[in-house]
């Protein structure tokens, strides 16, 4: 779609070039979703693409992925072996609303930035424990954890001008077991539930509620926990009222998938906890 309220589009070198920000301004990574639509309060475009940042580093510390990664390049990253949950990088690209197409423009900073409950990008970096690095216009950066990134229904924690610049995937995340569990009322369709669960050596246990909620739902144990222990503590982490109803399930619809999907979940790692 052409933006016909656009006057101009900055390219800048680095982000510092910015200087002040003010209203009209909109960052420009894949644009995705920015000319899928009008934005009469848009008139000026700064696209990110020349700020040169790798779209993935993989280090001994975790994986850095850059706000300007493409989903396509996400897919087909090669993790290293030890990185047992690197799977989840390929179900949750494949769990976005999107055709191959949109995969080599979309980024992974603008789904997560675009705060809508089925954004599978916020489903990954949360269910991994991913840090998120903010610049903020003229102020030293700030990391935030994912799980606390978005606030709500395209809602979250940045400021005017603030600029995401990177998730960090923890080394210990990737190196923990793993179970996915979706459901959509169409094939290849948004997601009404996307709950991801990890387990760690020691036994610690997480689970994260997408999809199905406004925003993420995290839910820890120190072990295995029983079934009944598990549907307590969604009820305590999720009051009836508190899941996300539209046009693709119902409150009641998706209180039922997250129940469902996580004692599917329980039942898998505890299995897969067990061993040989």
């Amino acid at each position: 779609m052409n933006l016909n309220t656009v006057r101009s589009v900055h390219r800048p070198a680095s982000a510092a070039e910015v200087g002040h920000w003010r209203d009209g301004y909109a960052w420009l990574a894949g644009g995705t979703w920015l000319f899928s639509e009008p934005q009469p309060s848009v008139d000026t475009l700064i696209d990110l693409e020349r700020l040169g940042w790798p779209a993935l580093e993989a280090t001994e510390a975790g994986l850095d992925i850059a706000a300007t990664c493409r989903v396509a390049e996400l897919y087909h990253f090669v993790a290293p072996e030890e990185w047992i949950a690197a799977p989840l990088l390929r179900a949750c690209c494949e769990a976005l609303l999107a055709s191959f197409k949109i995969w080599n423009t979309a980024t992974v900073g603008g789904n997560i930035c675009m705060s809508l409950p089925a954004g599978a990008m916020i489903s990954l970096v949360v269910g991994l424990e991913g840090i998120c690095t903010l610049w903020p216009p003229g102020g030293e950066p700030r990391e935030v954890p994912a799980a606390s990134f978005v606030t709500g229904n395209h809602a979250n924690v940045l400021a005017p001008g603030e600029l995401l610049r990177k998730i960090r995937l923890p080394a210990s995340a990737l190196k923990k077991q793993f179970a996915v569990r979706r459901a959509s009322l169409t094939h290849l369709g948004r997601s009404a539930a996307l709950l991801i669960g990890t387990r760690g050596a020691a036994g610690e246990w997480l689970l994260t509620i997408t999809a199905a909620t406004p925003r993420p739902v995290q839910i820890r144990f120190a072990e295995d926990p029983s079934a009944a222990s598990l549907r307590a503590a969604i009820d305590a982490a999720i009051a009836p009222s508190g899941y996300f109803s539209d046009v693709h399930g119902t409150a009641a619809y998706k209180r039922h998938l997250s129940y469902h999907f996580a004692e599917e979940i329980r039942a898998e790692l505890a299995r897969a906890g067990v061993g040989p």
